[in-house]
Order: structure tokens, then C-alpha cells, then sequence
């Protein structure tokens, strides 16, 4: 699973600004950066009614993929499934993925982008704030001007993708929210998965692996016979 951070501040903030350059700095040193954007707004249209698409999602279709020789884009109901969830599902083979927003997200760090229309700090309404973007001296966080976005982009490597890639043989994210594994935890999860992997055809070379258990609802039933 790729690392999460989220960033968040109020509207005209300069977030997406700020994110853009940060972005073009870590894609410039070789790595693949996915993002996932939140929007306060209903109705955005992605894709006109009249299209193929369209006629397949109004059909009940969900999610619908569009595949060009050039793009990809998968549309689909919002059932609110939590950042960290998207990030594993959406962006697996990513180096670091990046929210725009979800200040509300759980287990998940997250930067802020002081001012906008308010003069609130979302950081005394939210946890997880670990730095934050402002002219103005703050206490207690790492803290970076506007303007320099190489030294965010510089943070977001050393911290998270440098960092994720010595991290641990195993992940483990149950309905939205990451389980903390101790090491030989991840060890023992990430020796048995493999092993089984191994036995199976066309597992050869196996670098990483990707596992997702639904577990079904017991019926009423079953509930009685426990």
C-alpha cells in the first residue's frame, strides 16, 4: 500500500497552487505521484449524458471505466469509502499518494495550507496536522513558507517515499482504517501469503501482492446458530 498524506485547507487557501508544484517537483525526480481530490460540490459532470458512458451509467452501471489509447477514467458512485481505502484500491503501484481536502480523514497525516476565506486554523479543528504552509510563525509543526516547494516536495520524499520503501513486509487496512502490525507481525503475515503465492502458477518474480478479503454478512440464521 502506497503512503497517504492529505492537504487540507480552506477555500482560496492556495492548496491546489501549491500541490501543482509540489507535484511537477517529485514527478521530475522519477516518481509517480497519485491524487485523489475531494469537492465540497454536487452534480460535477465528468462525462455528457449523450455519450456511451453515459447511456451505460444511467443504465445502473457502477463504476464505469472509459479506456483510450491515451487515458483512463473511472466513474462511479460516491459510497464514502474512507482516503486510506481509495489510495489501496485506486492507486497501488504508486510512490506517495496525495489527498486535496478530507480534513476529516482518519489515520491519515495531513499538511495544511493556512488562510483562504477564514480566519479559523483547521488545525485546532482536526488531528493529524503535522505541518503546516504559512508566512506566519507557528509553534509545533513543521513549517514551510508558500513558496518553498522544493522543501515540501524535499519533506513528502524524505518522510513518506524513502521512508515507505524500508517500511514493513506487510500493510494491513481493515474497512478504511490501517492496522498497526508489529514487526514480527508483518513477518509472519507476509511469509504465509507469500509461501501460498509461491505454490501458484504465473506467481514467479513476485515482488509485491496484493490481497482483498470480502468477508460475507452472516444471515440471521447463522446468528442464531452461534
Amino acid at each position: 500500500m502506497p503512503p497517504v498524506v492529505t492537504f487540507i485547507g480552506w477555500h482560496d487557501s492556495g492548496k491546489t497552487t501549491i500541490l501543482s508544484r509540489v507535484i511537477e517537483r517529485l514527478t521530475a525526480k522519477g516518481y509517480r505521484i497519485g491524487i485523489i481530490k475531494s469537492s465540497k460540490h454536487t452534480g460535477v459532470s465528468f462525462d455528457s449524458p449523450d455519450t456511451d458512458t453515459g447511456r451505460l451509467a444511467r443504465a445502473g452501471a457502477d463504476p464505469v471505466a472509459f479506456v483510450s489509447p491515451d487515458r483512463t477514467v473511472i466513474m462511479g458512485v460516491n459510497r464514502g469509502l474512507p482516503l486510506l481505502t481509495m489510495a489501496h484500491r485506486f492507486f497501488p503501484d504508486v510512490d506517495l499518494v496525495i489527498g486535496e481536502g478530507f480534513k476529516n480523514a482518519e489515520d491519515v497525516d495531513k499538511i495544511e495550507v493556512a488562510g483562504g476565506k477564514s480566519s479559523q486554523n483547521l488545525r485546532d479543528l482536526v488531528s493529524g496536522v503535522i505541518a503546516v504552509i504559512t508566512s506566519e510563525a507557528v509553534a509545533g509543526f513543521h513549517l514551510f513558507r508558500p513558496d518553498e516547494t522544493s522543501e515540501i516536495a524535499d519533506f513528502l520524499e524524505n518522510r513518506y517515499i524513502i521512508k515507505g520503501r524500508q517500511m514493513a513486509a506487510a500493510s494491513l487496512v481493515v474497512n478504511g482504517r490501517k492496522v498497526p502490525l508489529k514487526g514480527f507481525v508483518q513477518d509472519c503475515l507476509a511469509g504465509t501469503i507469500a509461501g501460498f503465492i509461491s505454490s501458484l502458477k504465473h506467481t514467479e518474480g513476485a515482488a509485491e501482492i496484493e490481497v482483498s478479503i470480502k468477508i460475507p454478512a452472516k444471515t440471521k440464521q447463522e446468528k442464531s446458530n452461534c
